[in-house]
This record gives structure tokens, C-alpha cells and sequence, in this order.
């Protein structure tokens, strides 16, 4: 099964678990910035992120093996919120392996949806790395946060609304980390909507997939502390994410955290959401080259709204 199909077939098999999200017109971001914009409400999914999507339909089509072992999986958060959401409906018991970075509400939200948490020393790759480590050695599946070409599947559903909300697309803004998010929409829009162009955005303090495909191979790349924090840790090795990535994303843009922050700042008083840091990201993306879609229809997908209170004052404070 192509990857198109898989999410195509996702798109109806994950209703009503994972609703379909607004797309709204932005008035005071279409007036600010000279160009139609609007915005794709994922931060509106049950858990507050898009990562909802994926982790539900890797779920889904367990086998009945599977469901009874239970899954391994590892996060900073919005993953492992997802995981646990779909494991709890599903009756399926999940254990996340977490770094000691992992946000503490969302650790927290984790543990509320019944989730057992394992805290690994170091960074969020070396969680990854044990968590696949003690798939194998317990002989339970591994719920991958990008690596999987159904939790893929599942964040292309994203696109696959995109493209039944607005044909008319001259581009879609889209923050990468481990590039799931973007390659399942890049796959949809590629298919569904092939005039819209996949941009996709990076906090400059963490940029392993840009870095990557511009080395033409999976490199490891410093990371930095970021208001993005949702979008952060390295490439695990041969992740099917890159050469999809490869293939649909046209545009390539980075952003600094001052950007971020007042990215943040403008959703907050242009719609009043509270928005999380990788949710900035491409809309700071979008605020930088503003002036080369000018009189264009451009969407940007805000993919979550976990953000620690505290981040979010320290972020508004750097937008001043």
C-alpha cells in the first residue's frame, strides 16, 4: 500500500477518535501581513496536539497480538499524550520512555490517561533508543513518534483535510522536527493538492532534518534550547522521514526564537489562543517571507497548544 493510500484509508478509519479540525481565516493576519491567510486549527485535537492523529492510528491497526502485550513508546510529550489517549480507548496499556527535558505537565497528562512513565538518563534520541531497545527485548511493538509509515499515515490526514477545506492553496507552513508531520502532509498535498507549496519551517536552534537534507544523509547536528520544544531531538538512523522529505518539501525556511516568541505573541492577539512554541514556528516562517505571497491564499498549521505557563510568560517577555 502506498503511503497516499495508507492515509487516505487513515482519513476515515480514525473518525470520531481524531475529529477534523477548523481551517480559519486569520482577518488580522491576512490584513497585517498581505496575504490570505489561514490557519489550521490542530491545537483544537483532544490532547492539544496534532501528534493526536498519528499515534491513534498506529494504535488502530494493531494486530490482536499486539493489543494484548501492550506498546513501548518514547516523547517529550505530545506524542506520549497521544499514545496514551489512544492506548486508553483502545484498551490498550502503553509504557513511554521519556528524558529527564520531557515538560512536566505533559509528563503529568501522560501518567492522568493511564500511561506507565520510564525516565531515561540523557537526551530525548537516548530515550528513543532504549525504548526500541526494550520493544524488542519485551516483544512489544514500538510506537514510533515519526519513524512509521502508519503514524505517518495518521499525520497525513492533516493534509488530507487541507486539501478538502481549501483547493485553492498557494502554500501550507509547516514546522519539522522528526519530519512526520510534513511528510504526511507533504504526501497528501503532493497528491491532493499539487499547486500548494510544502514549506516547511525550523527553529534555528534545532535543525537535524534541515541539516540532513542538505548534507544529502542522516547527520547528527547540535541542539539548543528552543521555545519549540515539541519539535526537538535528532533524526533516529534511517528514518523513513527523510527521503520522504526529500521529496515534498519545496521551500525551507529557519527561525530564531525572538521570531518564535512574537509568532506566539500575534496568534494570542490576533485570535486569543495560547499557542505552544513549535506552533510559532511556521508562522514565523510565514511573517518572514510575507512579501513573496503577497495577495496569496497560505496556510499554517498551529499543531499544538501545550506550552508550560511559564515558557509561554518567558516567551512573551523576549516578544516585547
Amino acid at each position: 500500500m502506498t503511503l497516499i493510500d495508507r492515509i487516505m484509508e487513515a482519513d476515515s478509519g480514525l473518525r470520531p477518535q481524531i475529529p477534523e479540525t477548523p481551517l480559519e481565516r486569520s482577518e488580522r493576519l491576512s490584513a497585517d501581513l498581505g496575504c490570505d491567510v489561514w490557519l489550521k486549527l490542530d491545537h483544537l485535537q483532544p490532547t492539544g496536539s496534532f501528534k493526536a492523529r498519528g499515534s491513534a492510528n498506529k494504535i488502530r491497526v494493531l494486530g490482536d497480538a499486539a493489543r494484548k502485550t501492550g506498546v513501548i513508546t518514547s516523547s517529550t510529550g505530545n506524542h506520549g499524550q497521544g499514545v496514551a489517549r489512544a492506548g486508553k480507548l483502545a484498551g490498550v496499556k502503553v509504557t513511554i520512555y521519556l528524558c529527564p527535558q520531557a515538560p512536566a505537565a505533559k509528563v503529568a497528562a501522560m501518567r492522568a490517561l493511564g500511561a506507565e512513565i520510564v525516565m531515561v538518563d540523557g537526551l530525548p534520541l537516548d530515550a528513543e533508543l532504549e525504548a526500541r531497545r526494550q520493544s524488542e527485548l519485551q516483544g512489544k511493538p514500538y510506537v514510533a513518534p515519526y519513524n512509521d509509515l502508519d503514524v505517518i499515515a495518521g499525520q497525513g490526514t492533516l493534509g488530507a483535510e487541507l486539501a478538502r477545506q481549501a483547493d485553492d492553496l498557494d502554500a501550507v507552513f509547516v514546522n519539522v522536527g522528526g519530519g512526520g508531520l510534513i511528510s504526511g502532509v507533504g504526501t497528501a498535498m503532493k497528491a491532493l493538492s499539487p499547486r500548494t507549496q510544502v514549506v516547511a519551517v525550523w527553529p534555528k536552534a534545532s535543525t537535524c532534518m534541515l541539516d540532513s537534507l542538505n548534507a544529502g544523509e542522516i547527520i547528527q547536528t547540535p541542539e539548543y534550547e528552543t521555545f519549540s520544544e515539541a519539535s526537538t531531538g535528532a533524526i533516529e538512523p534511517g528514518s523513513v522521514t527523510f527521503p520522504i522529505c526529500q521529496q515534498v518539501i519545496d521551500e525551507k525556511l529557519t527561525v530564531e526564537e525572538v521570531e518564535i516568541a512574537r509568532a506566539m505573541r500575534r496568534v494570542a492577539e490576533a485570535e486569543r489562543w495560547m499557542i505552544e512554541g513549535a506552533a510559532g514556528v511556521p508562522l514565523a516562517g510565514l511573517i518572514q517571507v510575507a512579501p513573496q505571497y503577497r495577495g496569496k491564499k497560505v496556510a499554517v498549521v498551529i499543531c499544538g497548544r501545550n506550552i508550560a505557563l511559564d515558557l509561554w510568560q518567558r516567551a512573551m517577555t523576549l516578544a516585547q
